[in-house]
């Protein structure tokens, strides 16, 4: 693997203002056949030729770089499915799959191997140690590395440590990395993390990302929210926003999300605005809200950074008052967490 400073991600950060990421994986697999409660991982395997349409789906919209369909793919979340001794052979194909995608495109795209959270709260709230934690991010990143991902990224965590383990991984198998955090809990994480005290977690970090960011959450506008409260630290690290598309919604049995394309291309120029340079959706995000914010972003020109009404009027309310850093946020500990694909 080449080193951060030659990595394809890297180059491409140093000549572009902007990269658009991909969109969501669940939801995309769902609308293909998948079903709940099963591990979209062991697709990778089984119908390789829906996780190639993912992929390219992404790209044919528009994407610089799309994530891997290996967010589950550790033996902790695999274990719920008797497939623990396969992370690595999962996370490899899953790589093997978005290189052929990616080589095969006509441009230059980016191949980003994702990496979920354990599933495990770690000690002294929970049963899993920061050595283990490390090992299992260990097996899967040199999965992902063999299948030819470009870089690893990993997504939705919660816990300081657990990120500071993923980061040590990446480390021992030699890949530069891209990492995000879940800030759903009134601008915190679940654990209580804040925007800025995320930023105070990377300089404690010697193997620092390529980028860093939110992703998943509540909806767009507490998004921007977080990635205002980044690049309010004078950051110098680039910064994902890959917000979910609108609020989830209840409806005949399924969770539909409420955004339009045309609100996440709003969504996408507003990031920009915010700070951020690498741009992508969540949950609920399409090939066709991918292809909005595309066009939308092509045709950016900057403005000044925007005040949180004029988020909220362009995006809608955000789901708390608070930020986070007032102190007042509540901070939500659960006992276990539940597999959450996008």
């Amino acid at each position: 693997m080449s080193s951060s400073s030659s990595n394809p991600l890297q180059i491409m950060l140093s000549k572009r203002d902007w990269v658009l990421a991909d969109g969501a994986t669940g939801t995309n697999l769902f609308n293909m056949g998948l079903s709940s409660g099963d591990a979209p991982e062991l697709w990778n395997k089984t119908a390789p030729e829906k996780i190639r349409a993912l992929y390219k789906g992404s790209v044919d919209a528009g994407s610089d770089l799309f994530l891997t369909n290996s967010f589950g793919g550790n033996r902790s979340r695999l274990k719920l499915h008797a497939a623990e001794n396969r992370a690595a052979e999962l996370s490899r194909i899953s790589a093997e799959i978005g290189r052929e995608v990616a080589d095969t495109s006509g441009r230059n795209v980016i191949v980003a191997g994702c990496v979920g959270p354990t599933g495990e709260i770690m000690e002294p709230m929970g049963p899993l140690s920061y050595s283990i934690a490390v090992e299992i991010f260990h097996e899967q990143a040199e999965g992902l590395k063999a299948g030819g991902a470009d870089v690893a990224w990993v997504e939705t965590i919660s816990f300081g440590d657990e990120y500071r383990a993923a980061a040590e991984a990446f480390a021992l198998a030699n890949m530069p990395w891209v990492g995000t955090m879940s800030f759903d809990t009134a601008g915190r994480t679940m654990m209580g993390i804040t925007a800025p005290e995320m930023v105070k977690l990377l300089a404690k970090i010697p193997n620092k990302p390529l980028a860093f960011g939110a992703n998943c959450g509540v909806g767009a506008s507490d998004l921007l929210r977080t990635v205002l409260g980044f690049s309010s630290t004078n950051t110098k690290l680039p910064i994902v926003a890959k917000g979910n598309a609108g609020i989830p919604k209840y409806h005949d049995g399924h969770i539909h999300y409420d955004g339009t394309p045309e609100l996440m291309a709003t969504y996408a120029v507003l990031a920009r605005d915010c700070g951020a340079t690498i741009v992508g959706g969540c949950c609920g995000t399409t090939p066709d809200h991918l292809r909005a914010m595309r066009t939308a972003l092509e045709k950016y020109e900057p403005h000044e950074r925007p005040s949180l009404e004029t988020i909220k009027t362009a995006l809608g309310e955000f789901s708390s008052e608070s930020d986070g850093t007032d102190g007042n946020a509540p901070i939500r500990k659960r006992q276990n967490r539940r597999r959450r694909i996008t």
